[in-house]
């Protein structure tokens, strides 16, 4: 029986009759886009960064206790799944290390909440443009580095290059652009920001996974077997992986300016200025914990592709395979 299949309230039991859950997949079926926003809710679920030490332990003791075929006749589906979660949300999937907790997941939706407000708020002064820009890209880098993969491991190097190139392409778009667009509309300087976070990603994304541009990525048959790799898969994936990206930072930081400019339009900001932050804390806040989840269920986590749509060299590599697959299938990234 299919894991999806069990009640929450089972147990899980032990011996013959323990219940055979794949923990290594996510709970809900990730071929439809609703199983995938119910994986991602539970993924970036904020409420997790407040977990203690002791709870994170548990969680990891519980998880791996059931891979070790413990007895668990005390154990649910429900809070098994829970603490796989919880394992997930602070625990690098191939180390084992424990995340700090600016680098987890679940910290995506309240920093980028305070970095969007930020950057929105404070968007006219050099220096301060400077410094939002700058504390961004330094958490991005920060994510990117405690999200690493444990097998294509990011170099130091090409994580100084990425910081670098990233921050200094926000800093320059953003006043760059600010130092003309007083000739337009209000709410145009108010969505400067935003091109200036989305130059930094359309830079920052291809240099972080330029190993996966040289060397491609791997491609599994239908089993999991690695079958080759293929550059081509890996120009698929900085591709989607963009788009996911595109909407968070749209959805973000792209509504938000258009309900501050009516503020703006109304005098309300002229007359109480210090509501303008408090209030895209808000907008950008309730924003964020919408469209993580959407954006991130936008593909699957797994994508499937014809090996006669590869590179000649992989398709001929694969076809001289005992029973060559005509679908391969590559894990895109997050």
């Amino acid at each position: 029986m299919p894991s999806s299949e069990f009640k929450g309230s089972d147990i899980i039991g032990s011996g013959e009759k323990r219940l055979d859950i794949n923990i290594n997949q996510p709970r809900w079926d990730q071929s439809t886009y609703l199983g995938r926003v119910k994986h991602f809710f539970i993924l970036t679920d904020a409420r997790n960064i407040f977990a203690t030490p002791g709870q994170l332990d548990r969680a990891k003791k519980l998880v791996q206790d059931y891979r070790d075929g413990a007895p668990m006749d005390k154990t649910t589906v429900d809070e098994l799944w829970a603490a796989k979660y919880l394992y997930d949300s602070a625990f690098h999937p191939d180390t084992g290390e424990k995340l700090i907790v600016l680098g987890r997941m679940s910290s995506i939706a309240p920093a980028n909440m305070i970095l969007g407000a930020g950057m929105l708020t404070f968007r006219t002064r050099a220096a301060d443009v400077i410094f939002w820009q700058w504390l961004n890209q330094s958490i991005n880098a920060l994510v990117n580095y405690s999200n690493r993969s444990g097998k294509d491991p990011i170099s130091a190097k090409t994580l100084g290059v990425s910081y670098v190139c990233a921050t200094s392409a926000a800093v320059g778009t953003a006043l760059g652009v600010n130092s003309f667009v007083t000739k337009f509309p209000p709410v145009v300087g108010r969505l400067v920001p935003l091109g200036a976070v989305l130059m930094a990603a359309a830079i920052n994304l291809p240099i972080m996974r330029n190993q996966e541009l040289v060397h491609g990525t791997e491609i599994m048959d239908q089993n999991g077997n690695i079958v080759g790799r293929s550059r081509k898969t890996a120009i698929h994936s900085i591709f989607y992986v963009f788009l996911t990206r595109l909407g968070i930072m749209l959805t973000g930081m792209g509504i938000p300016p258009f309900f501050t400019n009516i503020l703006d339009k109304k005098g309300i900001l002229r007359r109480h200025p210090r509501i303008e932050l408090p209030f895209q804390l808000a907008l950008v806040g309730i924003a964020n914990l919408i469209a993580n989840p959407l954006c991130c269920a936008f593909f699957p986590q797994m994508m499937t592709i014809e090996v006669s749509k590869l590179e000649p060299h992989v398709q001929e590599s694969i076809n001289k395979l005992k029973d060559p697959p005509k679908i391969v299938m590559y894990n895109k990234g997050l």
